[in-house]
């Protein structure tokens, strides 16, 4: 269950502290989207500020230590002009806090964003590869150390999961769906195997043990997943016709 009183006390502790520079309060992430898992996720917040200055940052300061104490992550700080202008580089963020938020002070300030899609295909492709490529490069120092991938893996799946979800909305034109959901979704539409992804997602949330697996073994199925994926949504690029990119 979402922690609903930690909640409530961090709203009451930044109305004090932030005062009328406080325009809205937004929880977004896990805890809307009912993926939420204590001890495990975080408690995701949006402040938007009417001043976003070092000095009104540090009125705020005293409530995000309290709130780091309680093992949560500092809040996204942000004006409303920059909000609306954020959309172009922010669309994976800005599009799942849209779909999927809650106002917890203030007023609704995400219900009138608009958010190009063509730019949206464009983040999720650029997110994949950059994630694909870092991904790579921690496997390969990893490599030899089961408790190091592991880490590698269940570190990184949060992250493709989301992303997974994003490449269903870019090729299915707006599906929206859970990330465990639209893996399956999409394995189906790619013909890709589905279980790796869904077993690192099920050792993370604790419901199997890892050691009824192996790391090296979900590797395989982990990466040809994201590389069949990757190349789906690049195959989208208005740009580029499929086929024509240099081998």
């Amino acid at each position: 269950m979402v922690p609903e009183e930690k909640l409530t006390e961090f709203v009451e502790r930044c109305r004090e502290a932030a005062g009328s520079n406080l325009e809205t309060l937004v929880l977004f992430g896990s805890a809307v989207t009912g993926e939420y898992h204590a001890g495990l996720s975080d408690l995701n917040l949006l402040c938007v500020l009417r001043d976003s200055s070092f000095a009104k940052l540090q009125e705020l300061a005293p409530v995000v230590r309290w709130w780091n104490g309680q093992k949560q992550a500092p809040p996204l700080c942000m004006t409303r002009h920059e909000l609306g202008r954020s959309t172009d580089v922010f669309t994976i963020e800005l599009i799942d806090m849209v779909q999927h938020h809650r106002i917890l002070f203030g007023e609704d300030v995400l219900q009138r964003l608009q958010i190009p899609t063509d730019l949206h295909r464009v983040q999720v492709e650029y997110e994949l590869r950059e994630k694909l490529l870092l991904l790579r490069q921690h496997l390969l120092m990893s490599a030899g150390n089961d408790k190091q991938m592991w880490e590698v893996l269940l570190h990184s799946v949060p992250s493709f999961a989301t992303l997974f979800r994003h490449a269903l909305m870019v090729l299915e034109k707006g599906a929206s769906l859970r990330r465990r959901e639209a893996v399956k979704q999409l394995a189906q539409r790619l013909q890709f195997n589905p279980t790796p992804i869904e077993q690192l997602m099920e050792v993370r949330e604790r419901k199997i043990e890892k050691k009824n697996l192996e790391a090296a073994t979900l590797c395989v199925g982990y990466l040809a997943a994201i590389e069949k994926v990757t190349s789906a949504v690049d195959a989208l690029d208005p740009e580029t016709p499929a086929g024509t990119r240099s081998k």
